[in-house]
């Protein structure tokens, strides 16, 4: 391997304009590409030579990229396969990296996250290289939990914030780690909990909530050891977790370091095996250093942590999230529901959703409920969504930005996207480096004029 000057890669998609497009990228990035177009053409071609990398997209019309994924791990088990893909829910991203996939790219995709995910793909490849190298046998794989995750009530967004959400989950469900997932009221965070649980080895097993609110500090002493036997290889999932009593903090700490429990009134103790996943929505680490949550607690829960994000930061979402409730109140009502009016819809995306997406499920069941048509109309929704259209309607042109606003605003966002790297940003932006220096002195020498410019008088007192 280490012999061969350039690294192979095989693209599969059976659009041509990506394809094309790819390859002339990794071309010029000193690949030896090959491209196909269907799945079974892609193994043709993998059967023929060994490739580093493959990219492929997963709607094709013969093989689709996961079951490609499948019928290549066989033939080329240590290359990397990285997916372009669609997906908009945690079960989908869960079932593609339990496939094997080193990784996804969401779409629409930008060149520079495709050309960094697979540099961290061929910088794992090198690091197996080298300790194939050192090592007289490599460690054989960890099996894998099993790819069938049921989707009652699927995770649903594709907003880059909960894409790299939805790959922390699928990477951590197979573990024991505990996790700790914090977010606002009605974000999901009891769904990413119950994800976590069935994409691992426990979901065959007893998934147990604890409302640790719903209890007085009593009746959550003598609750809690029975909760903790009953999810016995399964999941605890303590939702509330900053509300557990001082008493209850130390019951359930021993729990977790002894991986033991006494039942009340029962001077036995029996060993459990449980995988503790928690919910919160305050800073759990700012009750440690209040001292009303034990620090060590604190690191038995938070082995990892889980931010989800509200529904106002990540707005590219709620389309998707109301076609998704609206499908599933169609189907349960059997009623012929097709969608929103172009009004309805910008009242849904300008409302900022204090409640979350609880809120917006509520939205949609109400609206479906009243709607006397097929299609959800502004009259079928609250009065507090229609407020904001109005007052943005008077305010459109004032606040609609400029061409060079606009420019500015994005060489900016790539920017930073590329880390402050201007040479990495210029070839995302597909400008000359010297283009971009001179736009971004431009401006900076605006943004000091803008600074500096007077804000008015201010009378002197007296």
């Amino acid at each position: 391997m280490s012999a061969r000057h350039r690294p192979a890669m095989l693209i599969v998609d059976d659009d041509p304009s990506t394809s094309g497009l790819l390859r002339e990228i990794f071309h010029q990035e000193g690949y030896d590409v090959s491209v196909a177009d269907r799945g079974e053409e892609a193994m043709r071609l993998a059967r023929a030579r060994a490739f580093d990398v493959v990219l492929s997209d997963v709607r094709m019309p013969d093989l689709d990229g996961i079951e490609l994924l499948r019928r290549l791990k066989p033939i080329l088990p240590d290359t990397a396969v990285v997916l372009i893909t669609a997906f908009g829910t945690v079960e989908a991203a869960i079932r593609a990296l339990q496939e094997g996939a080193f990784d996804y790219v969401q779409k629409p995709f930008a060149v520079e996250q495709v050309r960094l995910t697979v540099e961290r793909a061929m910088e794992r490849r090198r690091s197996r290289w080298e300790g194939a190298a050192t090592d007289a046998a490599a460690p054989p794989p960890a099996s894998a939990p099993p790819s069938t995750v049921p989707a009652a009530r699927p995770i649903v967004g594709k907003s880059p914030a909960m894409v790299e959400l939805f790959k922390l989950v699928s990477r951590i469900a197979a573990t024991n780690a505990g996790v700790l997932i914090v977010g606002e009221r009605g974000t999901g965070k009891g769904l990413i909990a119950r994800a976590i649980h069935e994409g691992g080895p426990r979901s065959r097993h007893p998934f147990v909530t604890v409302d640790v609110g719903g209890f007085t500090a009593d009746d959550l002493v003598a609750e809690l050891p029975g909760r903790i036997l009953e999810s016995h290889r399964g999941t605890l999932f303590l939702d509330g977790v900053d509300a557990l009593t001082a008493e209850a903090q130390a019951q359930f700490l021993r729990v977790l370091e002894e991986q033991a429990v006494r039942p009340v009134g029962s001077a036995e103790t029996l060993a459990v095996d449980v995988r503790c996943v928690a919910a919160t929505e305050r800073d759990l680490g700012a009750l440690v250093l209040d001292g009303r949550f034990r620090e060590s607690l604190y690191r038995e829960l938070a082995v990892v942590t889980l931010v989800v994000p509200p529904l106002r930061e990540r707005a590219e979402d709620i389309p998707l999230l109301a076609e998704h409730f609206l499908r599933r109140v169609a189907g349960s009502a059997d009623r012929s529901l097709l969608g929103f009016s172009s009004r309805a819809a910008a009242a849904l995306r300008g409302y900022s959703w204090p409640g979350n997406v609880r809120e917006l499920e509520s939205t949609i069941e109400r609206a479906a409920a009243i709607a006397p048509g097929s299609t959800i109309e502004t009259s079928d929704l609250p009065e507090t969504l229609l407020a904001p259209i109005s007052q943005s309607a008077k305010s459109a042109v004032a606040l609609r930005p400029t061409l060079e606003e606009t420019v500015r605003d994005y060489v900016l966002r790539v920017l930073a996207e590329s880390g402050g790297n201007k040479t990495a940003a210029a070839r995302a932006l597909d400008v000359p480096r010297r283009t971009l220096y001179r736009m971004l002195e431009r401006y900076a020498k605006e943004a000091e004029r803008r600074k500096s410019r007077p804000r008015g008088k201010v009378a002197p007192a007296g």
